[in-house]
């Protein structure tokens, strides 16, 4: 335990000496603040409820940009160290190979957590300074933040199980914005093409929502953008929801099951690379 504290604590030192935390927090500062203050305006016209407002903006942004910015994080962490020979160096102290990819791991996700909480507390500062009905319910923000967390730790751990099957960066650069293109992008497209060739003859609404589940963006977006009255009717996913019967502790769960499937594949993998 004490090798992959250390391991996490050196990702985490990397982060900063790379200027990452600060790039990705002041990134993330800046786009939920423009979607903050672009995004209040609907409430003075329809009454939308700020906190609404606010999860659907900052989800919405979640989806494309967190991601990204995990398997950037992420996709050279075990290939990097064995281009630059430091793998070698690393692996002969008396670390198991299971306690460098957790330690790294933790020490990504780590960095994500602080750029995105403070990233996304500035807009909430905000909002708190311009409606009090967004202080009074903190904790709907609390659980978007949380599991915007939790998505950016699963595309991290998708990132290390490319890093660990690739042989140099470029490819495993490659693969990873391949995924990112597929799971933001490609599979909803794709899905939304089934559907209207379907016309409802073949696919009924629940396999529509288990189909969901095979994309951690949708199971995310399915938590902050259906998973409440107000934000799924401001989004347009209200009715989404009604055919979605998948509780918020299940949506959770299944977010973290595909946090700890890529990364047990990757410990497993990198167990049996040769150095």
């Amino acid at each position: 335990m004490r090798q992959m504290v250390l391991i996490a604590g050196k990702e985490w030192l990397d982060g900063w000496r790379n200027r990452w935390v600060l790039v990705v927090t002041l990134l993330l500062a800046l786009f939920a603040l423009t979607l903050s203050f672009l995004g209040a305006a609907p409430t003075g016209s329809v009454k939308a409820s700020p906190l609404a407002v606010m999860i659907v903006s900052l989800s919405s942004l979640s989806i494309f940009l967190l991601p990204l910015i995990a398997l950037l994080l992420s996709y050279d962490a075990i290939v990097g160290e064995w281009e630059r020979g430091t793998l070698a160096l690393l692996l002969a102290y008396p670390v198991a190979r299971w306690q460098v990819v957790l330690g790294k791991f933790s020490g990504q996700v780590g960095i994500l957590a602080m750029a995105t909480g403070l990233g996304y507390s500035t807009a909430a500062v905000a909002a708190i300074m311009n409606s009090a009905d967004f202080a009074a319910d903190w904790s709907e923000f609390a659980a978007m933040l949380a599991s915007s967390v939790l998505l950016g730790a699963v595309f991290i751990a998708l990132g290390h199980i490319v890093s660990a099957v690739s042989r140099d960066r470029g490819t495993a650069g490659g693969i990873a914005i391949g995924i990112w293109l597929v799971f933001v992008l490609v599979y909803d497209m794709a899905l939304l093409g089934v559907l209207v060739a379907d016309r409802g003859r073949v696919l009924s609404e629940e396999a529509v929502g288990w189909l969901l589940l095979i994309n951690p963006a949708d199971i995310y977006r399915l938590f902050n953008l259906a998973g409440t009255t107000s934000a799924s009717a401001f989004s347009g996913m209200s009715g989404l929801a009604a055919q979605a019967h998948f509780g918020p502790a299940f949506l959770i769960s299944m977010l973290l099951l595909w946090c700890a499937v890529p990364l047990v594949a990757a410990v497993w993998v990198f167990s049996r690379r040769q150095i």
